[in-house]
């Protein structure tokens, strides 16, 4: 029995291209000792992707080495098992790859409900959510009444740390980049404002949101928001910066603010990835688990079709014409 799957066989330059791919058929493999095989259900595409596929070995993961299956997260059912912590029918989560199949001897792997749909695990317990939540709560250490800006608001990562910051008394800022985004921010997540970054006026409603300055910054874009938004910053603030989703395809990355605003205003500015807290994933698993079953997190997700979709899908990331969480069903 046989199963496709798609590795990796060129490096991206700027933007990625399907001819960066190749999709091949692999038989299916015999287990060792203490492997499972997953068979895939869901996966999802993530900016983070972009990263693993470039060359640098001085990043926080290894990148995607050539001729390897690209690296993704995604759901499956074990459909055979030689790992009694991981019994044949269960329902996992984790690193498993843009393939059909995947082995694995567990360690990347969590037992996951198996009455929660698997967009809203995708959308809100997985990475995007532990992102959102280390972001919000380990590093920006929000306070009620404080002025928040989230940029990439209507994304996977932006729009949970909005939701979260509001049920906490923040007044929330989300920048996304149209206009449909806007209203759905304010009108079904309850932020305070949304405020388009393509707007002719965009520094001029940005200043009129934040009327006291802006306290915490999440910040997943960088390009032209950066700057307006830093210029803003409160004394002591916080910036996080979860990603420069903006800057990945350009071989030169657009400048950073002026650091002496940074000694002016005494910022704390700190950049974060979630491999270097892989053991609170548990932890803020269950915490968002709660969160969604209360009904104080919302999601939408933008679900592809087939393991092929992938390729081309990735790529709505950096338009910004996904509308949610971009998900692969298989």
């Amino acid at each position: 029995m046989s199963y496709k799957a798609i590795t990796l066989v060129k490096r991206p330059e700027t933007e990625i291209s399907n001819d960066l791919f190749e999709v091949i058929e692999r038989n299916q493999p015999k287990l060792g000792e203490g492997q499972v095989l997953v068979q895939v259900t869901h996966l999802s595409l993530d900016p983070a992707m972009r990263g693993w596929m470039s060359a640098d070995e001085n990043s926080y993961i290894p990148p995607v080495k050539l001729g390897e299956v690209m690296r993704a997260s995604g759901i499956g059912e074990i459909i055979d098992s030689k790992n009694e912590r991981f019994p044949a029918g269960s329902r996992v989560m984790g690193l498993m790859g843009l393939t059909e199949q995947s082995v694995s001897d567990g360690s990347n792997l969590n037992i996951i409900p198996k009455d929660i749909p698997a967009e809203a695990i995708l959308s809100v317990v997985a990475l995007p959510g532990v992102t959102a939540y280390h972001g919000l709560f380990k590093v920006l250490q929000p306070e009620e009444n404080q002025t928040i800006v989230v940029t990439s608001a209507a994304g996977s990562v932006g729009s949970l740390v909005g939701q979260m910051a509001k049920n906490m008394g923040l007044t929330v800022i989300g920048i996304a980049g149209s206009n449909e985004k806007c209203q759905w921010l304010k009108n079904e997540l309850g932020f305070d404002y949304a405020i388009n970054y393509k707007s002719e006026d965009f520094e001029t409603q940005l200043k009129s949101a934040a009327t006291d300055g802006i306290d915490l910054f999440f910040e997943n874009t960088g390009g032209i928001a950066q700057h307006a938004i830093f210029n803003l910053m409160n004394a002591h603030g916080r910036i996080a910066v979860c990603g420069l989703i903006a800057e990945y395809n350009k071989e030169t990355p657009a400048p950073g603010p002026d650091w002496i605003g940074i000694i002016k205003k005494r910022l704390t500015i700190q950049g974060f990835t979630m491999p270097d807290h892989f053991n609170k994933f548990p932890e803020y698993g269950q915490a968002l688990g709660e969160m969604l079953m209360k009904g104080d997190l919302k999601y939408r997700a933008h679900v592809l079709e087939g393991l092929e979709s992938a390729t081309s899908g990735i790529n709505l990331l950096f338009s910004g014409e996904n509308k949610g969480k971009l998900i692969v069903k298989l």
